[in-house]
């Protein structure tokens, strides 16, 4: 079980665990070492368990059927959907201020309009990554050899440090633009230092004072049909 270790001064050990997955925080004094923490976190293993299993109980957001009428997300807003059969080329546009348009051949199922919806998620996110990369890549003191896309259950974001290779969940598309600058970010300090460490948090705090907000934003999310987390 993953558990992510916060030292601090402080007098008492800390066990928490937040959703909407179960993610374990200890904060620890100072003064106890990592054999000390293992023992505190297996003492309260059933009560994480089980305030886990609370959270896995908890009502997860319906999967859409993709019909005109539902809401659908896009950098942070509600909007409406509406569908619009027609024999041209499937396509997804931006109607008004309330209303997104999706194009699809008459007789599209489900599959068929989440993947015309989700490409075109793809791009309005690809759209975005370069103008951050040269934001962040002086600062941070990186040069990222590559972003990539894709659907990911886990995970916000992931990175391979060794080749400078960024993944991004497609569903950051649904999200406020800061939640996905926040999340290039945390990836691009992870080439630096892959673990989430006191150094880790470090570099946080300089390069995006009050990071934890968008962290605890992002993880207060409903959980999708597919149950990711960051």
């Amino acid at each position: 079980m993953p558990v992510e270790v916060v030292r601090k001064d402080i007098k008492n050990l800390h066990v928490a665990v937040y959703p909407p997955m179960g993610r374990v925080r200890v904060a620890t004094p100072l003064r106890l070492d990592d054999d000390a923490v293992r023992v505190a976190v297996i003492s309260r293993l059933g009560w994480i368990r089980r305030q886990q299993a609370r959270f896995a109980d908890q009502v997860r957001e319906s999967q859409r059927e993709l019909a005109t009428g539902e809401s659908i997300y896009f950098r942070g807003r509600r909007f409406r959907l509406e569908i619009i059969e027609d024999s041209g080329s499937p396509a997804v546009r931006i109607a008004t201020n309330s209303r997104i348009q999706l194009r699809c051949r008459p007789g599209a199922d489900r599959a068929q309009r989440e993947a015309t919806l989700n490409e075109w998620y793809r791009e309005r996110l690809r759209e975005q990554i370069p103008q951050l990369l040269r934001k962040w890549e002086r600062r941070v003191g990186v040069d990222v050899a590559e972003v990539r896309i894709r659907r990911m259950k886990t995970r916000w974001g992931s990175c391979n440090a060794s080749a400078r290779r960024i993944w991004l969940n497609l569903e950051l598309a649904k999200k406020p633009a800061s939640s996905l600058e926040y999340i290039l970010v945390h990836e691009m300090i992870h080439i630096h230092e892959r673990r989430h460490s006191a150094r880790f948090r470090e570099m946080m705090d300089v390069m995006m004072p009050g990071w934890q907000l968008q962290r605890d934003e992002l993880n207060r999310a409903p959980l999708s049909h597919e149950d990711w987390r960051y």
